[in-house]
């Protein structure tokens, strides 16, 4: 075996990896050399799949019942609100308690739902309102589970590894995407709805085996930085570590530049509409604009795990994104708007892995959980606001001008906050044991 090669074993597989010699391990399987990362990643897959399926049903139950989309607006509203407005607090308790505690009791949790609205549904006493209040327990939960799984992840692979196990994680979510409306779609038509919501809380039972069977190293003892309290000490402030992100420019930077691009990672929004609106092609139009994004965004989240992820490259990764969305926007034919789409896919999420990267390891691991609600806060957590600005000017100026503001509003993030991403590499680059990125 030649140096810098390794050869892993998960689930069956034996794969061939790249360590490097800075002592950061790159290759973009690497974090699968834990093997109890490799059993998380897998449960990861089936468990964001059966939300996936999930959400095919409940957006099939709602569209019968009332028909419009307002109702379904209302309830992404109900999903998605908690993380806007809990974000910051979610974030203080995943770094005053366990993480591994807490996800066995937001897993349990997510999983009781769902065997709640299995049972309305099997019962005929499922209806829209008591559909709301589930989604909003849903996604009060969610508000700290996603989080504090992000943290767990690092717990796993630690420092040297998560930038692929970031990047895997980019690939769960890009994977269900496409397995579980498929799976949904296909349960819908044999079995019914009800069947959906039960998958998905079948599920969450790989996860929690994962919690319960591996527990992760207690991490070393670190030193607060001055003026920073130790994480534990006195009540926890849910406002401290988004007082620290924005303290730090590169923090600061990598926040604003998750709140602007969330609308790229809905392409439910856009895509429908360019579909049907401007290239008049219908459902099936919708359908290949999803696969071509998510086609685009599977080899994105693979090149973010190569290497640890340096400002700079944030940056260029950012700009190109945004000029992908340009293209797409003006596109002049449907050619030009499927490269334009699968290139916004791969750099979008290479860049979002990548910065998410930074942020874990640039935080003060006493403050990196509440660094982290203050990310979900950004992404998706501001998604009921800017969603609903892009639908208005979607439906005054035309779907064209709303994707490309999307892309202007991204570049518009990168400008503002040019020198920190350089600024920071070199802060770093002067840190004793750093290793070099990029």
């Amino acid at each position: 075996m030649s140096p810098g090669v390794e050869l892993v074993s998960c689930l069956g597989w034996t794969i061939v990896t790249a360590t490097s010699e800075t002592g950061f391990h790159g290759g973009p399987l690497a974090a699968l050399r834990v093997r109890p990362f490799c059993w998380w990643f897998a449960g990861q897959i089936t468990s964001a799949s059966g939300g996936m399926t999930q959400l095919v049903a409940v957006g099939w139950l709602v569209l019968r019942w009332h028909g419009n989309g307002l109702e379904l607006g209302l309830l992404s509203t109900a999903g998605l609100g908690p993380t806007l407005l809990g974000g910051l607090w979610a974030g203080s308790l995943i770094d005053h308690h366990q993480r591994r505690t807490i996800l066995i009791w937001t897993q349990s949790l997510l999983t009781a739902s769902s065997l709640l609205l299995y049972a309305l549904i099997v019962s005929g006493t499922a209806s829209y309102w008591p559909l709301v209040a589930i989604t909003m327990l849903t996604g009060t939960v969610s508000a700290l589970d996603a989080p504090a799984r992000q943290i767990y992840v690092l717990d796993l692979v630690g420092t040297e590894r998560v930038a692929g196990a970031v990047s895997l994680y980019e690939v769960v979510i890009n994977l269900s995407r496409v397995l579980g409306p498929a799976i949904g779609g296909a349960l819908l038509a044999t079995s019914g709805p009800a069947w959906c919501v039960l998958v998905n809380a079948l599920t969450f039972l790989a996860p929690l085996a994962v919690l319960i069977h591996y527990q992760p190293r207690p991490a070393a003892p670190s030193s607060a930085k001055p003026g920073l309290r130790q994480a534990g000490a006195g009540r926890p402030s849910a406002l401290e570590g988004l007082r620290y992100a924005c303290s730090q420019p590169l923090l600061r930077a990598c926040l604003l530049l998750a709140a602007s691009s969330a609308l790229l990672f809905t392409p439910t929004l856009f895509y429908p509409l360019l579909a049907t609106r401007v290239f008049h092609l219908g459902g099936s139009g919708y359908g290949l604009l999803l696969a071509v994004f998510g086609a685009g965004a599977l080899p994105g989240a693979l090149l973010a795990s190569r290497r640890q992820p340096t400002g700079v490259q944030v940056r260029a990764l950012a700009l190109a994104a945004s000029v992908c969305v340009l293209v797409a926007a003006a596109a002049p034919a449907l050619a030009v708007l499927l490269a334009g789409v699968a290139l916004t896919g791969l750099f979008s999420i290479w860049m979002i892995a990548s910065a998410n990267t930074l942020v874990q390891l640039r935080s003060a691991p006493e403050l990196r959980g509440r660094v982290m609600g203050a990310w979900t806060v950004a992404l998706p957590g501001t998604l009921p606001v800017t969603a609903l600005i892009a639908g208005a000017l979607a439906d005054t100026l035309g779907p064209r001008i709303a994707y490309a503001a999307a892309g202007a509003s991204l570049a518009a993030a990168v400008l503002a906050c040019w020198g920190a991403y350089t600024q920071a590499d070199q802060d770093a680059a002067q840190q004793p044991g750093a290793v070099p990125g990029g």
